[in-house]
């Protein structure tokens, strides 16, 4: 039965923004779909390819310099109405740190201001000194803590949007609110690299389980061993958070 399912994955932009290794998140999404016999495909549209939403299950939109996202931000603008049709529609996202950035209003640097694609009510501003270090979250989506490492110049304001969880250690959307990335819909915006999905079994499935839901109607996973997963997890934790909590 599950191998009657297919999930299409688009990556947006990969020449310009894989910062930090985030393709690792498509492998991850790929290869748990396949151990499942769920059929996966990856589609990547580079700056001059017309993007075709309607093929699309999830969307990854990964991390660039302040350069490459002036550069991505403009060829953005043109494929806004389509993007934010797909997201309205329950199109499932996941954003990372300079894509997490182009799904708010604007994020105001030193070099002046990046019009992002106001698909969610968020804004970014430039602070002093870089939120660098590895951070862990608790985060309603999942049952394990979340874990990864944050290294980002920006200052992110969700505007009363319902975050993507609670900063246990690390500085998260500003280093003041206790508050890492945001949730709308079945996008997630987040400045978590590492690459985030590998480390954060659950957060991979609770992506694939939010496109078969749009696609097919139902959402059912069969478990998987992620024994490894589970044990580093809990040593990051351990590690970072241990006995503060």
């Amino acid at each position: 039965m599950e191998g009657k399912r297919k999930i299409t994955i688009g990556h947006l932009y990969p020449d310009l923004l894989n910062l930090y290794g985030d393709r690792g998140n498509i492998a991850c999404m790929m290869q748990r779909c396949r151990w499942r016999g769920i059929e996966a495909e990856t589609i990547e549209y580079n700056l001059g390819d017309e993007i075709d939403f309607g093929r699309l299950d999830i969307v990854l939109l990964g991390g660039g310099s302040d350069r490459e996202q002036m550069i991505v931000c403009r060829k953005l603008q043109e494929i806004q109405e389509a993007f934010q049709a797909y997201v309205e529609d329950n199109g499932v996202v996941i954003a990372v740190c300079g894509g997490y950035q182009l799904l708010g209003k604007y994020y105001k640097t030193k070099e002046g201001v990046i019009q992002g694609l106001n698909l969610v009510d968020l804004y970014t501003e430039q602070g002093e000194g870089r939120l660098i270090d590895n951070i862990v979250l608790q985060s309603d989506l999942v049952k394990m803590p979340v874990a990864g490492f944050e290294n980002h110049g920006g200052r992110t304001y969700i505007n009363g949007n319902k975050p993507f969880g609670k900063v246990l250690y690390g500085s998260g959307n500003d280093g003041e609110s206790g508050y890492e990335g945001v949730v709308y819909k079945n996008v997630i915006g987040t400045y978590l690299h590492g690459p985030l999905l590998p480390k954060n079994p659950e957060v991979c499935d609770w992506l694939i389980a939010r496109a078969l839901e749009r696609k097919y109607g139902e959402s059912r996973l069969s478990p998987l061993d992620d024994s490894h997963e589970i044990e580093a997890n809990s040593y990051v934790y351990q590690r970072f958070v241990g006995g503060n909590q």
